[in-house]
């Protein structure tokens, strides 16, 4: 599985002010869609989805 680079349904179509998201069998790659040959976070399926689970939560709210 490997869903290929992806921005989230709600950034306007034609900004870079966002990041992107490539979700494999195995890892979630992370990467800033103003610099797409620079680097990726990549994090293990579990740690992506407690991220997730947290943001959702407010637990980064400010």
């Amino acid at each position: 599985m490997d869903t290929g680079w992806f921005k989230s349904s709600r950034s306007a179509a034609a900004s870079d002010n966002c990041v992107e998201v490539r979700i494999s069998s195995h890892r979630v790659g992370v990467r800033d869609s103003k610099e797409r040959s620079g680097p990726a976070f990549a994090f293990r399926l579990p740690v992506w989805s407690a991220f997730l689970s947290e943001a959702k939560a407010g637990r980064f709210d400010r």
